[in-house]
């Protein structure tokens, strides 16, 4: 696993996820965005595509692994880190797990269907093969804000 990040490491990386959640917003889906990096390096940067595409799946962090996957030519992407605005629902904590991240980072809890330490904790579970260590709470009033701003336009 990659060494534990610093402070303003996170923080940067959530910058990067807070731009793409942006052009998620300004494409008119839900504002999320997902970056995975390896050695201290993105590799990885999306957001939510659900409504361009029509895909239920188009989720940031489902589509952000599957870039990093590909650039790093594997489906095992230990060690890497997915930083994301979001916490993940139990779909996304499920793609965490199955690559085999070396940690999430996500700014927002998501008490909708938070899998990642609100509702559920699929990284933490026991009784699964492979843990995930997570970081709650990265810069979690602007993820949030986005989110809400979003949703204040709408109504």
């Amino acid at each position: 696993m990659d060494p534990e990040p610093s402070r303003d490491d996170l923080h940067a990386w959530m910058g990067v996820a807070l731009e793409e959640a942006a052009a998620a917003g300004a494409a008119g889906d839900v504002p999320v965005g997902a970056v995975v990096v390896v050695d201290g390096a993105v590799v990885a940067r999306r957001h939510n595509e659900r409504e361009a595409t029509g895909d239920p799946t188009a989720h940031a962090e489902v589509l952000a692994l599957r870039d990093a996957a590909g650039a790093v030519g594997s489906w095992r992407l230990d060690g890497a880190t997915l930083v994301v605005t979001l916490e993940p629902c139990p779909m996304c904590a499920g793609a965490a797990w199955a690559s085999r991240l070396g940690r999430v980072v996500w700014g927002a809890a998501n008490d909708d269907a938070g899998a990642m330490g609100s509702l559920y904790h699929l990284g933490a579970d026991p009784r699964l093969n492979h843990e995930v260590p997570t970081v709650m709470g990265v810069r979690a009033e602007e993820c949030a804000a986005v989110l809400t701003d979003f949703f204040a336009d709408r109504r």
